[in-house]
């Protein structure tokens, strides 16, 4: 068995969801602006929920819309099971939630608080 040690160094939150430090690029810049994605004034412009129709995935899509409702936000929150369209977020565990055009959680169900947490860090 090999051991390795870890230098201390200072890292930058990710700014992806798999949290493995993956850049922001301009590629997320550029398809928000192609799809039509313009924030509104709570910071918010389109909220996804991506799944293939299984229970977990409709407990988040639950627990999403009950946390936009209790934040009072206008923004619809939709609901996505087509397999293209999830391939083209790079999803690879399912659910996932999609806010902005950006993968902020995959492969687990979130309860309300938590997406209301997520929500205001993207605010």
């Amino acid at each position: 068995m090999t051991l390795f040690k870890r230098k201390n160094k200072e890292t930058k939150a990710s700014a992806c969801a798999c949290n493995t430090g993956c850049p922001i690029s301009k590629a997320t810049e550029i398809k928000q602006e192609k799809e039509g994605c313009r924030k509104t004034v709570d910071g918010i412009c389109c909220i996804k929920v991506l799944g293939a129709g299984c229970k977990n995935c409709h407990a988040l899509l639950e627990a999403t819309q009950e946390a936009v409702h209790s934040m009072g936000f206008t923004v619809e929150v939709e609901y996505v099971t087509d397999m293209e369209k999830i391939m083209q977020y790079g999803v690879m565990s399912m659910p996932a939630l999609v806010v902005n055009e950006q993968v902020v959680s995959m492969g687990k169900v979130l309860k309300p608080k938590e997406v209301e947490t997520l929500l205001k860090k993207l605010i």
